[in-house]
C-alpha cells in the first residue's frame, strides 16, 4: 500500500455528549463551522458519528434508538462534513469502540471481565462510561460492522478514527474456549497477553477488510494513546499514525518524542495529537498556553510529523471563536513552515533500543506500563539534552544506517538480537550498554561477547560511587560520584580495559548500622568496575538511563556525553546552547536541502499536577556546527529570516543563529 501523506493542521473535534444535555446540536451553523476552522488553517477536521456515551450524531435508519436522545439537528455530522468540504477542509469520521455507555448497558454479555467474573471499568456509582467492551464477542463485532456499513454508504467518508482499541484480555467462556482451543493456557500471563494482542490485531485486520469492501482510499487508525512495537505486527491495518500525547492530560513532554521517534521509522506518515485543554479531554472553557501550544506544534514539525489539537463541540454545536484565535494563532506559523518540513526524514545517527519490546520478559526492574519505561526515558531526555539525532528502535529495525545503537539498562539479548548486533559491529558499529542490557533474558549472563564482561551478579553495595577514568573524566571531578540505582557486579573479559571504578561505602544501610540521613559515604575502596570498554563496544555497570530518569545527575548526563565522544566522534549537529535547547535535523531530499530546527520553551511544574510551558525565552549568538559531505550553497533562516553568513572546513558548515525566539529554522541547500 502506498504511503498516505497526511495534512499538516488538524483537530480531532471532541462531542462526547450524556444524555441529560438538552438541545443537542441546536446552535450548530454550519457555515459558521466552517468558516471558523478555515480562518484558523485548519485543513482537516475529525468529527464524531458515536461517541462514549454510545450516542450517534447523524439520522441512523440502522440504530435510529442510538441517535443522541436530544439531537436537534438530526444530520449534524453530514451537515459538518458539506460545510467542510465546501472549503477544502477533510472530515475524517470518528467513532468509539471499547467505551460506550449505551451498549454496555444494553448489552452486558458484550463486556470483557476480570478474574474474577466481575466487570472492569466505571463502578456502578461512579461518573464516567469506561467499561470495556470485547471486540471478541460474536454479536459485538457485528453491531460494529452494521455501523460502519452505515457510515461508509451514507456519509462521505474521508477517513475513520476507531478509537479506544487496546488488547484488553477477558475471561469470558467464550475467550477460554478458543484459548484451549489455539492450545494455549489461560492461566498463563504470557499466553494471555500474547492471545489479546492477537484478537485485537486480528478485529482491526479483518475491520481495514470490511471497510476496504466500501471505500479503498479512506484513512484508517486505530488509537489506543500510544504507538510502540506492539504495533508493529498489525500495521497493515493502519494507514498512518495518529500519537494521542496530550503533555498535561497524563502524557508529559517525554511521551511524545518516545512514540515519534519509534514511529517514524516504520514508514506511516505521523500525526501528532495534543489539545487545546489546560489539562486534558472534556476541560470545558480551558485555554492552553500560547506558548506552549505553539512548542507542541513545532515540535511535531521538528520530529516530522503532521500536527492535530484537540478540543471538544459544546454541545450547543456552536463552535468557540476564542478557542479558534488561540489554535489559529500556532496554525498560520505552522503553515508558513511546512514547505520545510513536506517530505521531511529525520537524521538520526544513533538506535536507542526500547525496552518497551521486552515487556514480556520478567524483570523486577522493568515498569509493565508501556509508555512509562524509565530507562528509555532517560534516554530521551539525556539525548535531547546532548543534542543528539536519534530514533527509537525495536530488535526488527534495521541498525545499518546508523553509527551507534545503545541499549538502555533493560534490553535482553537472545540469539537473534546477539547475531544481529555482532553483524552490525562487525559493519563498523558502535554498540553502548547499560546495566541489564545484553544480559540473557533466561540466565541473566552476558549473551554478547563482544561487550567484554562477565556478569558475576548483583553489585553487593547501594549505593556505591562511581569514579571516572581519564578517558571519562572530561567535565567531571576527579572523585566518586554517588550512583543512587543498584547495578551490577561485572569482570572485564579478554583484552577488555576498565574505564571506570566503583567505590564501595563503608556499608550499606540498615538498621543495624547506618551513618546520618541517606546513605552511608564512599570508604574509598574500590570495589569492582562500573564501566568496562571493550573496541566499538561501552558497558555500564549501573542503570544510569533509568537514573537520569528518577533525578537527573548531571554526572551521569556527563559519562554518556564522554562515551558518546568516544564512541561516535564528531556527531552531524553541534550547537553551542543551554541544555533547554531541542535540535533536531531532517533532510529534504526532492528540495536539496537539509531543514535544522532548534526549539527553546522550558516546561516548569508550577502547578504539582503537570508541567506547563507559559514564557518564551530568547537566546541568542548560537553557534551551529553541521556536518555536510559538501559546502552548501546557502545558509538561511526560513521562513523569512535571511541569509547567514557561514564557513566550511574539515567537512563541517559553521554560523552563527543570531536571535531564537521559541522556533527557528534553518535551511542548508546543498
Amino acid at each position: 500500500m502506498a504511503r498516505t501523506e497526511l495534512r499538516f493542521r488538524q483537530i480531532h473535534l471532541d462531542f462526547h455528549t450524556g444524555p441529560a444535555i438538552p438541545s443537542v446540536g441546536a446552535d450548530f451553523d454550519p457555515e459558521e463551522f466552517a468558516a471558523t476552522l478555515e480562518r484558523a488553517r485548519v485543513n482537516s477536521v475529525t468529527a464524531f458519528a458515536r461517541c462514549h456515551h454510545g450516542f450517534i450524531y447523524y439520522d441512523s435508519q440502522v440504530h435510529p434508538e442510538r441517535v443522541h436522545p436530544h439531537l436537534v439537528r438530526r444530520n449534524l455530522l453530514a451537515e459538518q462534513i458539506a460545510a467542510c468540504h465546501r472549503r477544502d477542509i477533510r472530515v475524517p469520521i470518528y467513532t468509539t469502540i471499547q467505551w460506550d455507555q449505551y451498549t454496555a448497558d444494553a448489552h452486558r454479555d458484550w463486556l470483557c471481565v476480570d478474574e474474577q467474573g466481575r466487570e472492569y471499568g466505571t463502578a456502578p456509582l461512579q461518573a464516567g462510561f469506561y467499561r470495556n467492551l470485547d471486540v471478541f464477542a460474536p454479536g459485538y463485532r457485528a453491531f460494529l460492522r452494521a455501523h460502519i456499513q452505515e457510515i461508509l454508504e451514507t456519509l462521505p467518508t474521508d477517513g475513520i478514527f476507531f478509537d479506544i482499541c487496546q488488547p484488553r484480555f477477558s475471561y469470558a467462556k467464550h475467550w477460554l474456549d478458543a484459548m484451549d482451543a489455539a492450545g494455549l493456557d489461560p492461566e498463563c500471563e504470557a499466553h494471555r497477553r500474547d492471545f489479546a494482542q492477537q484478537v485485537l490485531d486480528d478485529w482491526q485486520a479483518e475491520m481495514t477488510a470490511f471497510v476496504r469492501g466500501y471505500n479503498a482510499d479512506c484513512t484508517l487508525f486505530y488509537n489506543s494513546g500510544h504507538i510502540g512495537p506492539r504495533h508493529r505486527p498489525g500495521m497493515a491495518a493502519f494507514t498512518h499514525w495518529e500519537l494521542e500525547s496530550l503533555p498535561s492530560g497524563g502524557w508529559g513532554y517525554l511521551h511524545f518524542p518516545q512514540a515519534m521517534r519509534y514511529g517514524r521509522t516504520l514508514g506511516h506518515d505521523c500525526l501528532g495529537m495534543t489539545g487545546k485543554f489546560h489539562t486534558s479531554w472534556g476541560d470545558f472553557s480551558s485555554f492552553k498556553n500560547e506558548a506552549a501550544l505553539e512548542f507542541e506544534c513545532f515540535h511535531m514539525l521538528a520530529l516530522g510529523a503532521k500536527c492535530s489539537i484537540g478540543d471538544q463541540l459544546h454541545p450547543s454545536g456552536r463552535i468557540d471563536e476564542h478557542t479558534y484565535d488561540l489554535i489559529g494563532g500556532a496554525y498560520a506559523e505552522v503553515e508558513r513552515k511546512e514547505p520545510w518540513c513536506v517530505g521531511a526524514a529525520p537524521v538520526s545517527e544513533i538506535a536507542v533500543l526500547t525496552p518497551e519490546a521486552y515487556l514480556h520478559v520478567p524483570s523486577p526492574y522493568r515498569n509493565p506500563n508501556e509508555r512509562d519505561q524509565p530507562a528509555v526515558l532517560g534516554a530521551i531526555r539525556m539525548l535531547q539534552e546532548l543534542r543528539q539525532q536519534f530514533d527509537i528502535v525495536d530488535g526488527a529495525a534495521d541498525f545499518a544506517g546508523y553509527r551507534l545503537v545503545i541499549l538502555p539498562d533493560q534490553v535482553p539479548v537472545d540469539t537473534a538480537l546477539a547475531a544481529k548486533l555482532k553483524a552490525y559491529l562487525k559493519a563498523g558499529g558502535a554498540v553502548l550498554a547499560s546495566f541489564a542490557s545484553g544480559l540473557a533474558p533466561t540466565t541473566g549472563a552476558c549473551a554478547l561477547a563482544e561487550l567484554g564482561i562477565k556478569v558475576v551478579g548483583e553489585a553487593p553495595y547501594n549505593p556505591d560511587f562511581l569514579v571516572p577514568g581519564e578517558l571519562l573524566d572530561e567535565g567531571l571531578r576527579p572523585t566518586g560520584h554517588v550512583m543512587y540505582r543498584r547495578g551490577l557486579q561485572v569482570e572485564p573479559v579478554g583484552e577488555a580495559r576498565v574505564l571506570a571504578q566503583a567505590e564501595a561505602p563503608y556499608f550499606n544501610r540498615t538498621w543495624r548500622h547506618f551513618c546520618s540521613h541517606r546513605h552511608t559515604p564512599t570508604s574509598g575502596r574500590l570495589a569492582y568496575p562500573a564501566v568496562v570498554q571493550n573496541g566499538r563496544c561501552l558497558y555500564f555497570a549501573h542503570p544510569i538511563f533509568s537514573q537520569y530518569q528518577d533525578n537527573a545527575p548531571r554526572w551521569c548526563k556527563q559519562l554518556l556525553a564522554n562515551a558518546l565522544a568516544m564512541l561516535m566522534p564528531s556527531p552531524v549537529v553541534e550547537v553551542d546552547g543551554p541544555s533547554s535547547l531541542l535540535v533536531t535535523l531532517s533532510e529534504q531530499a526532492a528540495q536539496q536541502r537539509c531543514v535544522l530546527h532548534l526549539l527553546h520553551y522550558i516546561p516548569e511544574r508550577r502547578g504539582q499536577a503537570f508541567d506547563v510551558i507559559e514564557d518564551v525565552i530568547p537566546l541568542f549568538d548560537l553557534p551551529v556546527s553541521v556536518r555536510l559531505a559538501s559546502a552548501p550553497k546557502s545558509v538561511r533562516l526560513v521562513p523569512d529570516g535571511g541569509d547567514l553568513a557561514f564557513d566550511y572546513a574539515g567537512g563541517r558548515v559553521t554560523f552563527t543563529v543570531p536571535r531564537l525566539d521559541g522556533h527557528a529554522m534553518v535551511e542548508l541547500a546543498v
